[in-house]
C-alpha cells in the first residue's frame, strides 16, 4: 500500500551513493598525483638532458686536450684512443679537423651508456682520435633522484589525503545540513531553518536562499490558511441564517431542494473550518480507551449507507453482528469516527458497491469496487477541492483531506492503494 503523504527520507537514509566528501578527496588526491607525476617527468627529462649535455661538453673538452697532447708529443692522454673498435659508425669518418660527438647506448658492466668524441689527427686517411665519457654514474644518480621524488610524492600524498578528506568533510557537513533542512521543509516542517552558516561562500548563499524560500513559503501558507479560516468563519453566520430560514419554508419539491443545498453549503463551511484548524495545528486529541470494533460500527452506522462490516481475528472472518468488539485502543473516538465516516462516504460517493469495512487487529480497511484511486492522488496525497479522475465521481475533495489530517492528530497512519482486482483500498493503522 502507498501512504497518503509519503514521509521524506532522512538525508542519511537515501540510497547508497558516493559522498561528496570522498569525491572531493579523490579529486584532490588525483590532482596531487597528476602534479607529482608531471613534475617528476619534467625533472627527469631536464636532468637526463643536462647529464647528456654535460657529457658531450666533457667529451669535447677532453678530446681537445688529448688532440693537443697527441699533436705535440704523439702520446695518448686522458684515455684517448686511436681508431677504437667500439667507436660508433657515425664517427669513423669525421671531417678533417672537426670534432664531433655521438651517443652510444651500449652498457657493458659498469660502462655505458656513453658519449664519444672523435676527430682526425691529420688529413684524410689519418687515424681517428676518440675519447669515451661514461655516463653510468650520472645516470645512476638520476635513478636515485627518481626514487627520491617518488618517495617524496607518496609521503606528500599520504599527508595531503587526510587533510583533503577533513576539508571535504567540513564542506559536506555544511551541505548536508542545508539538505536536511530542505528535506524537513519538503516533509511539511515549515519552521525548519538552516540558520547562519559560517564561511561567506556559495554554501552560505545556498543556506540563506533555502531559509528565504522557507520564509516565503511559510508566509504564503499562513496567508492561505488565514484566508480559508476567515472565509469559512464569515460564511458560517449567513449560512446558519439560511438554514434556519429554509426550515421555515413549507413542504414542496423546490423547498426540499433549497434545504438540501443549504445543508450541503453548511457542511462545506464546517469542513473548511475543520481543515483550517488542522492546518494550524490547533487540534489536540482527547484520548480514552475504547473498543475499536464498537467505534467502527458506530461510525459506519452514522453514515446510513449500505456497508459490509467484518471483523477478522487470527485470519478468520466473523460477521459484525456476532464478532468481537475488536481490540481495546487508546484514541480519540470522535476523531476516529470522523475518519472512518469520511472514508466510507468517500468509497460510496466515488467508488462502487459493495463497500466493505474490515477490522484487522488495530487496522481498519475500507474498500470499494469502483475505478480505484487516481495515480495523481496516490503519488501526491489528497488535496482540497481536488477529486482526481472524473470517473471517481463529484465532490469537493475535502473528505480524504480531513481524514488524513485527523489521522495525523491521532498519530495514526493512513495509506491508500488500489486492489489488484480493482477498487480503492484505504487502510488506517492505529498506533499501539
Amino acid at each position: 500500500m502507498r501512504a497518503l503523504h509519503k514521509p521524506q527520507k532522512p538525508y542519511g537514509s537515501w540510497p547508497a551513493r558516493t559522498s561528496l566528501r570522498w569525491k572531493i578527496a579523490a579529486l584532490a588526491a588525483a590532482s596531487a598525483c597528476l602534479v607529482a607525476a608531471t613534475v617528476g617527468v619534467l625533472v627527469h627529462r631536464w636532468t637526463a638532458d643536462d647529464v647528456r649535455d654535460r657529457a658531450e661538453a666533457r667529451a669535447l673538452n677532453t678530446l681537445y686536450s688529448a688532440a693537443d697532447v697527441y699533436r705535440r708529443t704523439g702520446a695518448l692522454a686522458d684515455g684517448a684512443e686511436l681508431d677504437p673498435a667500439d667507436l660508433p659508425t657515425d664517427l669513423r669518418h669525421p671531417a678533417d679537423g672537426r670534432r664531433r660527438t655521438a651517443y652510444d647506448g651500449r652498457v657493458e658492466g659498469n660502462l655505458g651508456p656513453s658519449v664519444w668524441g672523435a676527430q682526425r689527427t691529420g688529413g684524410p686517411g689519418s687515424p681517428v682520435l676518440a675519447v669515451r665519457i661514461n655516463m653510468g654514474p650520472d645516470l645512476h644518480t638520476l635513478r636515485q633522484l627518481d626514487v627520491t621524488m617518488v618517495t617524496a610524492s607518496l609521503i606528500a600524498l599520504a599527508a595531503a589525503t587526510p587533510l583533503s578528506v577533513y576539508g571535504a568533510g567540513l564542506l559536506a557537513r555544511r551541505l548536508r545540513r542545508v539538505a536536511q533542512t530542505a528535506a524537513r521543509i519538503s516533509g511539511g516542517d515549515f519552521d525548519a531553518r538552516t540558520g547562519p552558516t559560517p564561511g561567506g561562500d556559495e554554501v552560505a548563499d545556498i543556506a540563506a536562499t533555502v531559509d528565504l524560500m522557507a520564509d516565503s513559503l511559510s508566509r504564503r501558507l499562513q496567508t492561505e490558511r488565514r484566508f480559508t479560516a476567515d472565509v469559512a468563519h464569515e460564511l458560517r453566520t449567513p449560512v446558519g441564517g439560511l438554514l434556519a430560514a429554509s426550515d421555515l419554508l413549507g413542504p414542496g419539491e423546490t423547498e426540499d431542494l433549497i434545504r438540501t443545498r443549504v445543508r450541503d453549503l453548511r457542511g462545506l463551511v464546517e469542513d473548511l473550518l475543520e481543515i483550517s484548524r488542522l492546518d494550524a495545528g490547533a487540534e489536540h486529541p482527547l484520548r480514552t480507551r475504547v473498543p475499536l470494533g464498537a467505534v467502527v460500527s458506530e461510525a459506519v452506522a452514522r453514515t446510513g449507507l449500505d456497508t459490509e462490516l467484518t471483523f477478522t481475528e487470527d485470519g478468520s472472518a466473523q460477521d459484525a453482528a456476532t464478532g468481537p468488539a475488536g481490540p481495546s485502543v487508546e484514541t480519540d473516538p470522535r476523531r476516529l469516527e470522523r475518519i472512518i465516516g469520511n472514508l466510507v462516504v468517500n468509497a460510496h460517493r466515488h467508488g462502487a458497491a459493495p463497500v466493505q469495512v474490515t477490522v484487522q487487529g488495530r487496522t481498519v480497511v475500507v474498500r470499494d469496487h469502483g475505478p480505484g484511486f487516481p495515480q495523481d492522488l496516490l503519488l501526491h496525497g489528497p488535496r482540497r477541492f481536488h477529486t482526481g479522475a472524473r470517473e471517481r465521481g463529484a465532490g469537493h475533495g475535502l473528505g480524504l483531506t480531513i481524514a488524513a489530517g485527523q489521522a495525523r492528530v491521532l498519530g495514526a497512519e493512513l495509506r491508500l492503494d488500489n486492489a489488484p482486482d480493482g477498487g480503492a483500498v484505504a487502510a488506517l493503522h492505529l498506533p499501539a
